[in-house]
């Protein structure tokens, strides 16, 4: 396998989003988990190419199913569960839940639970790297359901006329919530949407991580040089529901069970023990790695009450 130790490395983080996720959704019955979840699994593919492909100073801006962002990008792992768990020692105090992780320090500039609402944010921090001559990028993630917001084509649109770094990527999972992207829009094509506002844009498999992070690291240093934005349409899909709960009846069986078939830990794994490489210990070594951040975090005390409004302005 060609640069068999890059791919082993993007397996292992995306190995490690899902094994994160999965202990979520067993941890959820008990009410440890303090906050509403949305899961990314079988899209982990996405965030965990998407980030390989930056510099460590890159800001992302993401959405409320950020859990494999956050990691990716390099997010402490006992401060994410601490943050579900409604803990002090959360990433935001506890206060703000599984929809709106933050990790200014390694490059997540913050979550939303507003579709499509931290778009603009990244086109304004790609505004600022340009006036300053900073030499960095803003990459604005989101899902298919958020190019029907108004304020998704303003920001394109503005993003190209001030031909700002920032790189606009759609993960297109083909549901909006719990709507088919085919009874949205006429064209499914989102990439044509975007052609039309004067960037480049692509459609790739967001189900392998190498094929993401070369496309993205390409357009970066085309944006970092000058080139203005671009527009990556990732076609992926999430094996669970919108939310915890959600039973997906608007699904069909063979449509989740074709689904299964070409999802990106199926895929690398397979790939990987092709070349001789022990996909197994990985998953031992991963496995001991979550069960030990999650146990930190819930040791750790509960956030006061008191202190909710403590980062409000007055």
């Amino acid at each position: 396998m060609k640069d068999e130790a890059i791919y082993r490395r993007l397996f292992r983080t995306a190995l490690l989003i899902r094994l994160v996720e999965e202990r979520i959704i067993a941890l959820y019955p008990s009410d440890k988990i303090q906050s509403p979840v949305h899961l990314s699994i079988g899209q982990e593919a996405v965030a965990v190419g998407v980030c390989d492909g930056l510099r460590p100073d890159d800001l992302v801006f993401a959405t409320y199913r950020s859990h494999g962002f956050y990691i990716a990008k390099g997010g402490r792992l006992d401060a994410m569960f601490a943050e579900l768990y409604g803990r002090k020692g959360g990433i935001s105090g506890g206060k703000a839940g599984s929809m709106h992780l933050t990790a200014p320090e390694v490059g997540l500039m913050g979550s939303s639970a507003v579709v499509a609402s931290t778009i603009p944010h990244a086109v304004g921090a790609a505004l600022s790297f340009k006036r300053r001559g900073v030499n960095r990028l803003a990459v604005a993630v989101f899902g298919d359901g958020a190019t029907e917001e108004g304020v998704y084509h303003e920001s394109l649109n503005f993003a190209a006329l001030m031909k700002v770094p920032v790189l606009f990527l759609c993960e297109n999972n083909r549901y909006s919530e719990l709507t088919p992207i085919r009874e949205m829009v006429r064209n499914e094509r989102l990439t044509d949407r975007a052609t039309a506002l004067g960037m480049p844009a692509t459609r790739i498999d967001g189900n392998d991580p190498a094929v993401v992070r070369e496309t993205v690291a390409d357009l970066a240093e085309a944006a970092r040089e000058g080139g203005g934005p671009a527009f990556v349409e990732l076609t992926t899909q999430r094996l669970v529901g919108h939310y915890i709960g959600d039973v997906q009846q608007y699904r069909t069986k063979e449509e989740l069970e074709a689904d299964g078939l070409v999802e990106p830990i199926t895929i690398a794994t397979a790939k990987l023990t092709e070349s001789g490489v022990d996909t197994d210990a990985i998953e031992r070594e991963v496995r001991e790695e979550v069960e030990t951040a999650a146990q930190q975090a819930i040791a750790d005390p509960v956030a006061y009450v008191s202190k909710v409004k403590e980062h409000l302005y007055a």
